[in-house]
């Protein structure tokens, strides 16, 4: 994530492009959007990064998007309003990509898109982003909703960002 620090990176035109921002923005790391709860209260969930509109969970060396008892899910306002339920991955009253859910419960909350950054070479976690895309109702919602991978991201970059992300991570 600390690539989008890099100097003037956020001015470069193929890069805003690329994730439908404006160009200029600075990100906000560790942001905490507020998602709405049954009870009147929210959820403060945490996206490793906010640009502008655009909410983005990243993975890189983790392994998944974490799981969750499946009565957490019935916290939210909005599930039904964004989800068939039915459809988000539920095995063993577990809900899977716990996540995702939530970044998609925070992109309807707040009117803004959501992506996932991944490395292409983890199809698992592909995989696991469209199982819950699938499960989005609202069409005006998943309009905002994608995902990149590193490698499409460091075609966008100055060639010592490539280089770095070459040598660090081998892509």
């Amino acid at each position: 994530m600390n690539i989008f620090c890099y100097p003037r990176l956020l001015s470069r035109l193929r890069v805003c492009a690329l994730l439908g921002i404006e160009p200029g923005l600075t990100p906000e790391f560790g942001f905490r959007p507020a998602i709405p709860l049954t009870n009147g209260r929210t959820d403060r969930t945490e996206m490793d990064m906010k640009l502008g509109p655009l909410l983005v969970e990243a993975k890189l060396t983790e392994s998944g998007f974490q799981r969750a008892p499946l009565g957490l899910l019935s916290r939210y306002r909005d599930v039904n309003e964004a989800f068939d339920a039915e459809l988000l991955p539920l095995r063993d009253g577990v809900v899977h990509s716990w996540q995702l859910i939530r970044g998609v419960l925070a992109a309807h909350a707040t009117g803004g898109s959501f992506f996932v950054f991944c490395d292409r070479r983890r199809p698992d976690l592909i995989d696991r982003w469209f199982e819950v895309m699938h499960a989005v109702t609202d069409s005006s919602l998943r309009t905002r909703l994608g995902i990149l991978t590193w490698q499409e991201i460091a075609e966008t970059v100055p060639k010592s960002v490539r280089r770095f992300l070459g040598e660090k991570y081998g892509f």
